[in-house]
This record gives structure tokens, C-alpha cells and sequence, in this order.
């Protein structure tokens, strides 16, 4: 088919194509200044199933810290957005969305992740996209990737810590290592399980036992708990239990008369979150370890409390040791971005390295080469309205190791992403060669 069109109609026509298309162009022009003008945070914490109850506070965290930074004036003078997906408490959906972040959406940083097995699932995305992810939770070490910054604890910075108090403080003589089942209760109880036994504590001194996520029958582990612990030697439980398995597991301690002063419990999953929603009685007395605490009595942390308590409009919401470690890890971010006045991955991850920021507990954190940083240790006791009382911490901030010395696979492996003659996470000082991710 032909259409004609005549002289007049052909020039109206010419112009009204001329127009749409210099329209089109000014639309797509100012659709790219206004991206090239927006510095993109992804925000990849479950909003919904099992995990919520934690991660949605780490969201929000995000979204505080960003409408702060754009207070300031933004960043290289280009205002942040927040962009946040819901991975769901699935795993192999953090990765769809990882992938959903870096692909289409463009960010140029992900704040997210809270189990291992999401940080897992997460790990070859933006390995394979050179995406850039700061991961703020507590973890079981053996791991250090170019594209992953440990703003969380490892072993060495939590567990070992915990192990040692009670061991010095308390006295204790056999130990019940308990854990979800998944990697990071299982990984860690190994590295504990070595650490045990290096100090002289016989394999019958210690009991261990993993129960699935949401495991609510707790009345025969109890019952074994108590019998293991009825031997004439101290006794205490180092638990792993992650969500809100914690409820049941503590109200049944209670019910079968096991107090924080017969078999103490240090939890490293349990923090002011999890315990705004438990009903603390069956609790208090038991211990925590982490690297914050809300109760901490500083300037920086009543300046932070006050404007968590001003954004989420919300003067009862608790903070927590994830929230700090999100924190950090956004304001060593922005620090890198300045320095290397660019938010491109390699170059800012280059930055990084030796950067310092402020924590909340009155010192500093620095980012490390095996992309961990230094933080405190704390053991505190729970109190009755869900707070803790800090009963002991580290005279000064202790280096995260991203490769526990308590395994021997593990002991001559170390990561420094700074050095030349190393650069990788995973070097053999035995062999001088890397394994797996290795640029």
C-alpha cells in the first residue's frame, strides 16, 4: 500500500515529525541527566516471610542514612536514591534480585543480605557483575571477595570473644554449642568446636545439636540440655538459634527450671530487635555478644537513637548491632566515593582500604584489606525490659580475620585485596598461590 501525502500535508507532516522526534530527544536527554544526576543505593533486605521481623529494620536504616547524606548535599553533588526490592526470605530470589539491582536498575552499591545462605546466593552476582555489596550481619568467616565488604562480625570478633568469657569469667567446663541448621551456626560450631578442644576441653565436654529455621519443640533438647549439664561441671549453651526460634527455646529453659545462673545462655543472633518482640522474663540473665548494644552510653550513639527515633516517628523502636554495622558501612562508603571522586566499584574499592569512620561505642572502625573491619567485643546480660548491660568488652577494637587460625585448612590461608604480590582472598602462605575468585 501506498499513501500519498500532499506538498502541504508532507511539510505539516515533516514538522510534526520533527517536533515528536526533538520532543523524544528532550524527554530521553532528561530521562540521562537525571540519571547521570542520581547516585543509586540498592537496598536488598527481605521485606516479607521469616526474615522481615530483622531486615526491615536494616531497610529502613538505609533509607535514614540516605535521606541524611541528601541533607548534606548529597554525594559528588548528585542526589542518592534508594532503591528497594524484596528478595522475600527466599534465597535464590536474593540473587534474581542482586541481578534485578546491577542489571536494570544500575546501582552503584548494595546494602543487603542477612543469613549466609542469602550472602551465598548473592556471592556470584556481583562477583560476575562487579556489583559492590557491604553485608552487615555477624558470619562465619572462611570467606573474602572482592565485591564484598564484612561490616559484621566474624569469629574472632564475636564467638571466640564469647568463648573466652566464659570461660575465664564464668568458669564454664562443658558446652552446648546450638545452632539452626545452616552455614553459619554449622561453620562457626566447627571453628568452636576446634577452639574447644585446643584449650583442653574433652569431646565429651561438648554436645552439640541444629534445629530448622522456625523449630518450635523444644521439650526433649531441653531435657537433654539439663541432663548434660546435671554432670558436676559448669555448664552454658553458646547459641546459634537465629529468629524466632529464640521464643520457644527460652520459655521452655524456663518451664524445665534452667536459669541464666545454673546453664547461662550467650546468644549471638539475639539482639534488641528479636527481644522488642519476646516476652523477656523467661530471658533475663542470659547473655548476648555482639559489637553494639543500645544501652551503650556514648554522645555518637544518642545522636544516632535520636534521629533513627525522628525518621521512623516511633520513639519505642530499638536499635541494634546490624543497624550500627549498616552504618559504618554506608559512611566508609561515602568516604571511599570522596576520595576517589567516582562511584565506579574498582576505584572505589581501592579507596577503601585504611579508611576510618566513627562507630557508635566511642572509637573507629577501619576497613581492613580482607575487606573486614576492626570493631569492639561485648558480652551483655539481658535485662528485664529488653535491654542489655554490658558485663565485659575488649580494652580496644579487634581486626576482623577473614580465615580462622582454629582450622587447620584455614590457619594458612589469609586475604589482602591491597598487596600486589597477594591480591585475593583466599592465599595459601604455604603454597604463595590463590584459590577461587583471584584478580
Amino acid at each position: 500500500m501506498t499513501i500519498r501525502i500532499r506538498a502541504g500535508s508532507a511539510r505539516r507532516f515533516a514538522r510534526s515529525a520533527a517536533q515528536t522526534a526533538a520532543a523524544t530527544l528532550a524527554l530521553t536527554w532528561g530521562a540521562a541527566v537525571l540519571a547521570a544526576d542520581t547516585i543509586k543505593v540498592g537496598v536488598l533486605h527481605s521485606l516479607s516471610g521469616t526474615r522481615a521481623i530483622s531486615e526491615t529494620t536494616l531497610k529502613d536504616t538505609v533509607l535514614m542514612l540516605v535521606d541524611e547524606q541528601n541533607k548534606k548535599g548529597g554525594l559528588l553533588g548528585k542526589k542518592l536514591e534508594a532503591v528497594v526490592v524484596d528478595p522475600a526470605s527466599n534465597w535464590p530470589l536474593f540473587a534474581e534480585k542482586a541481578k534485578e539491582l546491577l542489571a536494570k536498575d544500575k546501582v552503584d552499591v548494595i546494602y543487603g543480605c542477612w543469613t549466609s545462605v542469602s550472602r551465598k546466593s548473592v556471592l556470584p552476582v556481583v562477583e560476575e557483575m562487579n556489583g559492590l555489596l557491604f553485608y552487615p550481619v555477624q558470619y562465619e568467616g572462611e570467606e573474602s571477595s572482592k565485591n564484598v565488604f564484612y561490616t559484621g562480625a566474624a569469629p574472632n570478633q564475636q564467638a571466640i570473644p564469647a568463648v573466652d568469657y566464659l570461660m575465664k569469667d564464668v568458669g564454664v567446663k562443658r558446652w552446648v554449642l546450638a545452632g539452626t541448621d545452616y552455614v553459619y551456626p554449622r561453620t562457626t560450631n566447627k571453628i568452636l568446636e576446634a577452639y574447644l578442644k585446643s584449650k583442653g576441653v574433652a569431646a565429651e565436654d561438648i554436645m552439640i545439636n541444629y534445629t530448622p529455621f522456625g523449630h518450635s519443640d523444644w521439650q526433649t533438647i531441653v531435657a537433654d540440655i539439663k541432663k548434660f549439664g546435671s554432670a558436676g561441671k559448669k555448664t552454658a549453651v553458646v547459641s546459634t538459634i537465629n529468629g524466632d526460634a529464640n521464643v520457644p527455646f527460652y520459655k521452655e529453659l524456663g518451664n524445665q527450671g534452667i536459669s541464666a545462673e545454673s546453664i547461662p545462655v550467650v546468644a549471638f543472633s539475639v539482639g534488641e530487635e528479636e527481644l522488642s518482640g519476646f516476652d523477656t522474663s523467661p530471658l533475663v540473665g542470659h547473655l548476648a555478644a555482639w559489637n553494639y548494644f543500645m544501652s551503650v552510653d556514648t554522645p555518637a550513639n544518642a545522636a544516632f537513637i535520636e534521629q533513627w527515633h525522628a525518621f521512623i516517628k516511633d520513639p519505642k523502636r530499638v536499635t541494634n548491632d546490624p543497624m550500627e554495622a549498616t552504618y559504618i558501612g554506608f559512611n566508609l562508603w561515602v568516604k571511599a566515593v570522596e576520595k576517589a571522586k567516582t562511584t565506579e566499584v574498582d576505584a572505589v574499592r581501592k579507596a577503601i582500604y585504611g579508611l576510618s569512620v566513627p562507630n557508635l561505642t566511642g572509637g573507629s572502625a577501619v576497613m581492613l584489606p580482607n575487606h573486614h573491619i576492626t570493631k569492639p567485643v561485648l558480652i551483655g546480660e539481658i535485662q528485664a525490659d529488653g535491654q542489655f548491660e554490658v558485663v565485659w568488652q575488649t580494652d580496644k577494637e579487634v581486626p576482623g580475620d577473614a580465615w580462622t587460625d582454629h582450622l587447620p585448612e584455614s590457619a594458612k590461608i589469609t586475604a589482602d585485596w591491597q598487596d600486589p604480590a597477594i591480591n585475593c582472598g583466599n592465599y595459601n602462605t604455604q603454597t604463595k598461590t590463590c584459590s577461587g575468585q583471584n584478580y
